[in-house]
């Protein structure tokens, strides 16, 4: 094993106030820090911890090559996002045989959805590397509306915008209480499959969960097209109650 250890550090979904007081203390120790970003864009995560971080910390941000730009079923997209997995993890493994600990932050819980699980594949098994959970955005997005997410027996179904819309529709009228992220310009696919799951009238979309410019309205008030990909819409349950 390396001498180092690689932290997974969950930032939860936006609020600082909401993080942990172990991903708190972890941040104020900090002597190498890692985030993903867009090129030529602050990242996220980076802007969240602004503030809570040592005056000499070294920073390594990891710069995504392809976003949007190409579909992702591209055989493309998979290849240049695994070469660059594969370098980000490098610079880690240095930092870390080299005896260094390494914070890679992570918004939400670094386990649901997040880049760091594809660096944490590929670093777990020669080093230590320790996750640290967080808030998720979905949490915050439900918390927001003002209403329980589930009741008694209620099945959560968590779907990706992406998805096509049979399969949408098809998971959608199968849940009880639903959660999709990933919205963006697939909103429209997204209304339709919720209409035709007869889930519309009750779903909510809830932009920037518990950051800056929140919003939260339902679904069928809301006129735009497309959505910024902090976008998470809502059906709450309606199961078993006292």
């Amino acid at each position: 094993m390396g001498t180092g250890t690689i932290y997974g550090l969950g930032l939860g979904p936006g609020d600082p106030d909401l993080m942990t007081v172990k991903a708190a203390r972890l941040l104020a120790q900090a002597k190498h820090v890692a985030f993903f970003r867009k090129a030529g864009r602050a990242g996220r995560a980076r802007t969240l911890v602004d503030g809570l971080l040592p005056a000499d910390v070294q920073e390594f941000a990891m710069e995504y090559p392809v976003t949007t730009e190409i579909p992702l079923s591209d055989p493309e997209y998979n290849r240049q996002l695994a070469a660059f997995y594969e370098d980000c993890a490098a610079h880690l493994r240095e930092l870390a045989q080299g005896g260094s600990d390494v914070v890679v932050l992570c918004e939400g819980d670094p386990f649901f959805y997040g880049s760091f699980m594809h660096l944490y594949t590929r670093l777990k098994d020669n080093f230590s590397v320790e996750v640290v959970p967080g808030i998720t955005g979905m949490s915050a997005a439900w918390t927001a509306t003002g209403a329980p997410i589930t009741w008694g027996d209620d099945v959560l179904s968590v779907l990706m915008g992406t998805l096509d819309e049979a399969t949408l529709t098809a998971r959608a009228r199968d849940a009880d209480a639903l959660v999709v992220m990933k919205i963006g310009q697939h909103l429209p696919r997204l209304r339709r499959a919720l209409k035709a799951a007869g889930k519309y009238d009750r779903a909510y979309i809830v932009q920037y969960a518990a950051m800056k410019g929140q919003t939260v309205q339902r679904l069928c008030d809301m006129l735009d097209e497309t959505t910024p990909y902090f976008s998470i819409v809502i059906v709450h349950g309606e199961g078993r109650r006292p």
